[in-house]
């Protein structure tokens, strides 16, 4: 048998026991009062945490961090089950780099949640931009295919890049939106012809306000291959108006960004809306220290997640927590 052939089998008889014996503790655990049993997460599920490698920027811009390093990170350092690169730590999408990366996800057993891109915006007003551009998206959707990619981040576009005034940053033209759901149409089409989902985040621009991605996700869905990303608080507006777009946009949620900010504050009451709408991705750490302490930073971070989802694990609250209220 092959060596990789061999770890595989071995990874999956050693998986497959250990839920069994999980399911079974589980099973006998008294549910926190008016928590269904069947809401509990199995022992596998408190790890379904990733980190985006832009969260270290800084090690990255110095030299001391590169997508290996990164991966190595992932699974030693922080002990998880999943990556979610961001496309400034490849520098190449030659194939055959592409396939030495997916190599090293398979040899550290990471599955790449989220391939999240920059520079790929589907609508720009320079025309020659805007054909740059999706030369560079079907570039990333073919090294999604080659990484195993669960879902692609593109952004929506309709502004120049950078643009957070003008009258286009905050809603498309008509001829802008007509191009942005054609768009995401074609990529979604390229995805679910290989087996992951692409769409938007709102990440800059139009896309940033919720009423516009609720015009852009009907316009699109039940599209298969399409999906939505949400940076949970992200969107402009108030407070009540960004938490209104986090809990409307629940449902139709397929991969999820949380930053500091979230995750020292709602962090539970935000990772609750996703659960309670069904949401069965990972989520997903984003530090932004500015290049300070981004180790240590990040593994708070996947400390906070993780005892969440702990907690719901064994249907209790969280130490020092009480219902409905933000992180310790």
């Amino acid at each position: 048998m092959a060596s990789s052939s061999r770890r595989n089998f071995l990874h999956a008889t050693a998986t497959g026991a250990f839920g069994l014996a999980a399911t079974s503790a589980i099973a006998g655990q008294a549910p926190r009062p008016g928590m269904p049993t069947g809401n509990l997460l199995s022992a596998k599920d408190t790890n379904r945490i990733s980190i985006l490698s832009y969260s270290f920027l800084g090690l990255f811009k110095s030299g001391q961090m590169d997508i290996f390093g990164y991966l190595e990170s992932c699974r030693h350092r922080y002990g998880l089950d999943a990556a979610n690169i961001w496309n400034g730590m490849l520098t190449s999408m030659d194939e055959d780099y592409l396939k030495k990366v997916r190599e090293a996800l398979d040899e550290r057993d990471l599955t790449l949640c989220v391939l999240t891109t920059d520079s790929t915006h589907v609508w720009d007003p320079d025309p020659a931009l805007r054909a740059k551009n999706k030369a560079n998206t079907l570039a990333h959707l073919n090294a999604a295919r080659i990484l195993g990619a669960e879902f692609v981040r593109i952004d929506a576009g309709g502004s120049s890049s950078g643009d957070r005034t003008s009258p286009a940053s905050k809603a498309w033209s008509n001829e802008a939106f007509d191009g942005i759901v054609a768009g995401y149409r074609e990529y979604a089409k390229y995805a679910a012809d290989h087996g992951f989902k692409a769409g938007p985040e709102n990440h800059w621009g139009a896309e940033g306000i919720w009423p516009n991605m609720q015009k852009l996700y009907k316009a699109i869905a039940p599209t298969p291959g399409f999906g939505l990303s949400v940076h949970m608080s992200q969107w402009q507006g108030t407070p009540a108006e960004k938490d209104l777009a986090d809990a409307e946009s629940a449902p139709w949620v397929v991969a999820v960004h949380m930053d500091n900010e979230t995750c020292n504050g709602p962090l539970e009451q935000k990772m609750s809306l996703l659960r309670n709408a069904g949401y069965k991705g990972w989520y997903v750490v984003e530090n932004h220290s500015n290049g300070e302490n981004e180790y240590a930073m990040t593994g708070i971070q996947v400390a906070q997640v993780r005892k969440v989802l702990q907690s719901w694990r064994t249907g209790t609250t969280p130490p020092g927590r009480g219902p409905g209220t933000g992180s310790a």
